[in-house]
């Protein structure tokens, strides 16, 4: 029996207690959220009684942490030349993952960084897996999520290169991980829609990151063409991987038992993308 987890990137509009419950009135069986402020340094502290109702609610709508993938504000750059902006960006990243720590969560996603063209690649993905480090041995039990990007300006983690460069460098190595985006991905240059495309990504993948360390997926169409570098996500089936993309995603065992997230420009039209993907799905 497959064991997919599809849901999406919910609002958390009243507070991070009502995600869960905007996730389970759509059908989803998997969620990701903001648990502060998507666009400002620091966030408002959680209290207690929105901690415990977060926590009862997910409990009683069957999500676990393992199917809960929070995302951190778009502010941070882990691999900033600025130092100035390089420590507000590592002070930020680490209240994110206080803020999971204290709602039970167990994952955090996050865009690598970018070199602002100032630095190497090489060096901005060193400070980058620096900056992870840091943060790890000031928290305890949740993993960092590093997720593909399109490539777009300087932006870092367009190659499973690039992320295994920083995982090589990371101390505790049971504490990090990969989100690879469908959209970005195929934008950054893998084929995924063509059969053997797709069979080659999983392979690179596996070859040069590892199958172990990839913890969940954002499942986006593309509105670009493949190796545009360009991050413009599109309905599922209405872009240029396709449906038969995304049929071929949902009966892939690899998939099973992670969160795997929509972030498709129409709110909207979310419950009915879960609903068509779980049907494509042969048992």
């Amino acid at each position: 029996m497959n064991k997919k987890y599809i849901g999406a990137h919910v609002s958390a509009e009243g507070g991070v207690q009502n995600a869960p419950l905007h996730a389970a009135s759509i059908g989803a069986r998997a969620f990701a959220l903001f648990t502060g402020f998507s666009n400002r340094w620091k966030s408002k502290a959680l209290t207690t009684a929105t901690i415990d109702a977060f926590r009862k609610n997910c409990e009683d709508n069957g999500f676990s942490s393992s199917q809960i993938l929070p995302h951190d504000n778009f502010l941070i750059n882990l691999g900033c030349p600025d130092a100035e902006k390089l420590e507000k960006s590592r002070e930020s990243f680490l209240q994110e993952m206080q803020r999971c720590e204290q709602l039970g969560l167990t994952l955090l996603n996050f865009h690598p960084g970018s070199h602002l063209n100032l630095i190497t690649e090489e060096e901005c993905l060193n400070l980058i897996a620096e900056s992870i480090n840091i943060t790890l041995e000031k928290t305890t039990g949740v993993t960092a999520v590093l997720e593909s990007t399109a490539g777009q300006g300087s932006n870092l983690g367009w190659k499973f290169e690039h992320l295994a460069h920083i995982i090589d460098r990371i101390e505790d190595k049971s504490r990090i991980g990969v989100c690879v985006d469908t959209c970005h991905s195929h934008s950054a240059g893998y084929n995924l829609p063509d059969p053997q495309g797709y069979d080659q990504t999983w392979k690179e993948f596996d070859e040069i990151i590892g199958r172990d360390y990839l913890k969940a997926l954002h499942i986006n169409d593309n509105k670009r063409e493949l190796g545009s570098h360009i991050d413009r996500h599109e309905l599922i089936g209405k872009g240029s991987l396709g449906e038969e993309f995304f049929i071929r995603l949902v009966n892939d065992p690899r998939f099973d038992n992670m969160p795997l997230i929509l972030e498709t420009p129409d709110p909207d039209n979310w419950a009915n993308e879960i609903k068509w993907l779980y049907s494509q799905i042969r048992n």
